[in-house]
């Protein structure tokens, strides 16, 4: 059977092997549709069961559940603490066996300016347009139809997928990925209000990204009023996020899709935000701070820990009640006060 063998696929994602190294597998596949050229994995011990029961060739699991899972499974096992990190390397080990790699070089159709520098090692797709002074580093994917703004950088090995437009004077560094839709570099919302008139602020800060970041679909990053925007190493941004101008985001953070930023919040590392969750503006929030799906930001939050701010699911009717019941909380704090007040009367004239 062509595929790989448990032996090399250790070697280098490391963990224990429990069975035969010379086994070949071609891919990975869920514990209930893996088959015999499938290897899969173990990371929720809820589905012990189905381990045991898998048909896989393979198991990727931790040693809290090899002992009960080997007791029914008869098939090789990789044992490592976390098997859900072993799952994301041996996804992209196996991805990268059947990757296409587009050709290095700019497509007919593309637009390059004179002054622009791409990297012959690049890869520039269909209708590119590559404005005056930007620059395509060595192994860079420019997908059809995106547009590269004026004097922006695109770091090494960096991928644009198709219709991305990264505006004027921003960076990204290496590694990043930017997927269909992003756009990165537009006007943050900035006006002065003249007498009930909007009146625009220039927008002259630029987005800056660093390494191994990855941009969802449609997401959109504003460029700074004065200052830049800075979306530090490792950040993951899923479909359809707002982040604001002047904002800055923690190494290494990661947000659910609809997350939604205001202008001039710092948010640390190591964080986490749940989909749809909201930031207001110029708040700054700690290190490993994780958000609840749904929550709003509504203060600077200055210790890390789990943050949660909505109220639980109810039938209609009843979520009916309890908002006539909010809204009447502060009569009933002023009814209480007397009360208190009254009783203390009483027993001061005992």
């Amino acid at each position: 059977m062509i595929g790989t063998r448990l032996g090399e696929l250790v070697e280098r994602c490391g963990g224990h092997l429990v069975g035969d190294p010379n086994l070949r597998v071609s891919g990975i596949a869920p514990l209930t549709q893996a088959g015999a050229s499938h290897i899969s994995f173990l990371s929720n011990s809820k589905f012990r069961a189905q381990a045991a029961h898998s048909q896989a060739a393979a198991l990727i699991l931790a040693p809290g559940d090899d002992a009960i899972v080997a007791l029914e499974y008869a098939g090789a096992r990789i044992v490592t603490p976390n098997p859900y990190v072993y799952f994301a390397h041996a996804a992209q080990f196996f991805a990268a066996q059947s990757e296409i790699r587009p050709t290095p070089g700019v497509h007919a159709s593309a637009v390059v300016a004179a002054t622009a520098t791409v990297d012959p090692s690049a890869s520039v797709g269909a209708h590119v347009t590559i404005e005056a002074g930007a620059v395509i580093k060595a192994g860079c994917v420019i997908d059809a139809g995106c547009v590269i703004g004026r004097d922006a950088v695109i770091g090494a090995g960096t991928h644009l997928f198709a219709n991305v437009s990264f505006h004027a004077r921003c960076h990204i560094g290496r590694r990043g990925i930017i997927h269909s839709g992003a756009v990165i570099g537009t006007d943050g919302f900035g006006f002065a209000n003249e007498g009930g008139v909007y009146v625009k602020i220039p927008q002259t800060g630029r987005v800056i990204i660093g390494d191994d970041v990855d941009i969802g679909a449609n997401t959109t990053i504003d460029r700074g009023a004065l200052e830049d925007t800075v979306i530090e190493d490792g950040v993951k941004l899923d479909n359809q996020i707002q982040i604001g101008h002047n904002c800055r985001i923690g190494a290494h953070t990661a947000m659910a899709g609809c997350v939604g930023v205001a202008g001039s919040a710092i948010i640390g590392k190591h964080c986490t935000f749940g989909g749809a969750a909201m930031v207001l503006g110029h708040l700054s929030i700690a290190d490993n701070v994780h958000v609840s799906s749904g929550s709003m930001v509504s203060r600077s939050i200055l210790e890390p820990g789990q943050y949660t701010g909505f109220y639980p699911l109810a039938k209609n009717a009843d979520w009916e009640k309890s908002a006539a019941i909010v809204r009447n909380l502060s009569a009933l704090r002023d009814k209480v006060r007397a009360l208190e007040k009254t009783l203390k009367t009483l027993t001061n004239q005992e």
